[in-house]
């Protein structure tokens, strides 16, 4: 490895580099396929010595040694949306969950509400200039690299440089760690036939020129999957995956109808495998934005025939959507749902999709709900709904009132559970008369 000539008096161990965190503090970790391990770990190791340490961050990847038990009275995390890693902690009360619009979290820094110490983040090596890529996660670690006092960089040599507004230079970065390690993956996994039948559905909506937002998991990827047929896709979102490159090579993602940023794939993170990260190496098709531009509604109304699409843990029978929590247990986080929602709805031609199996737990609990769970969070109000769309069809809620929202997500849920939804739908004043589902 080298130090870069000018650049090599920042480039420290990370045990020197995490010295800058002190006992009160609160430090940014950045996320996804971009979490700064080295970093973390580094850290950890000063357990000890620190006190009442404040971990903040959206979805990590790897492990989370900070909400152990132990690490008590040392660390404490916030999270602003939540992984698999950190969830139990957080159900158990050991580390905190601040609900928030993903578009809204970098106001938090900028405004000072929510002020940082210190940012780890993980970059490209610098250019002849000076300038560090946050190659694969821009998402809100720019602009908490921009507003921490102190920001360590891990600066990785497989960190794909990307192009857009994804650059720190070395002026504003306290230490650089230099790495040259695999990033952390999220591999595409097969479809499941549920999630082929309900990516179909979804597809059957998407016209040709359509602008997308998929989120994480199997029915946004099968949803891609689902799309060879069509013409002239763009794609402005707060993320996407691998599936995005056969896209492209099949000659479907063109975005040669954007209204703005034409041609281009806009995104705030990836989430995806070594094969992407070098597909977006130095590839002008990609242009990375903070969230705060990639969710913000007014951007994304701009875009005609804006389709977004997102999951649920539940929907009521009168449109209500839970997907943050199981009840009174935090499980994921707003994320960009309510962004999209919100920027497709006022789209010209757009549609706003909640797309979710119609059943949990090997097909023995419905996720088309009489009521949410208690103490269950409404991410997606009722008057924001649009489409909710399962393996068994689309129900249109927009404008509808709460007997047509009823019969329409009682088409749409699995037969098995119909009888017992009608039947509630009918002591709630919903439904007047029997309901018969075909």
């Amino acid at each position: 490895m080298s130090c870069w000539g000018q650049f090599a008096p920042k480039v420290i161990p990370a045990e020197e580099a995490v010295s800058v965190v002190t006992s009160g503090n609160r430090v940014w970790f950045g996320e996804g396929c971009g979490t700064p391990k080295p970093l973390i770990d580094a850290l950890m190791r000063r357990a000890g010595e620190l006190h009442d340490v404040e971990l903040v961050h959206m979805l990590t990847f790897g492990d989370a040694p900070y909400t152990r038990p132990e690490f008590e009275g040392h660390f404490r995390h916030n999270g602003l949306f939540l992984g698999g890693n950190v969830r139990q902690a957080i159900q158990e009360g050991r580390a905190d969950y601040t609900p928030i619009f993903l578009s809204e979290i970098e106001d938090l820094f900028r405004t000072g509400q929510l002020p940082l110490d210190v940012a780890f983040v993980q970059t490209s090596p610098p250019d002849r200039h000076g300038f560090l890529s946050l190659g694969t996660s821009v998402d809100c670690s720019l602009t908490a690299a921009q507003c921490a006092r102190h920001v360590v960089a891990e600066v990785n040599h497989q960190m794909p440089r990307t192009f857009g507004d994804s650059f720190l230079h070395v002026s504003q970065v306290s230490a650089m760690v230099e790495t040259d390690r695999p990033l952390l993956e999220l591999p595409m996994e097969a479809p499941t036939p549920v999630q082929r039948r309900i990516a179909a559905q979804v597809a059957s909506l998407i016209p040709d020129g359509a602008v997308l937002q998929t989120g994480i998991g199997g029915i946004p990827d099968a949803v891609l999957g689902c799309l060879k047929d069509h013409q002239a896709i763009g794609v402005h979102s707060e993320m996407c995956s691998d599936g995005v490159i056969d896209l492209f090579e099949a000659g479907v993602l063109t975005g040669e109808r954007k209204n703005i940023h034409r041609g281009k794939i806009v995104v705030g993170f990836v989430l995806g495998t070594k094969r992407l990260f070098t597909y977006m190496h130095e590839n002008p098709l990609f242009e990375m934005h903070p969230t705060s531009y990639t969710n913000d509604p007014f951007i994304i109304a701009q875009h005609e025939r804006m389709i977004a699409i997102n999951s649920a843990i539940q929907v009521d029978l009168t449109g209500q959507v839970c997907a943050d929590s199981i009840g009174i247990k935090p499980y994921s986080g707003f994320g960009g749902q309510v962004d999209f929602v919100r920027g497709a709805a006022r789209s010209k031609g757009g549609k706003p999709i909640i797309a979710l199996p119609s059943t949990a737990k090997n097909g023995t609990i419905s996720r088309i709900v009489p009521v949410l769970d208690p103490g269950s969070g409404v991410v997606t109000s009722r008057g924001d709904v649009h489409y909710v769309i399962t393996e068994y069809g689309i129900a249109y809620l927009h404008g509808k009132s709460l007997r047509q929202r009823a019969e329409a997500l009682i088409a749409i849920a699995d037969p098995k559970f119909q009888d017992e939804l009608v039947n509630f739908a009918e002591r709630a004043g919903y439904l007047k008369g029997a309901l018969v589902c075909q």
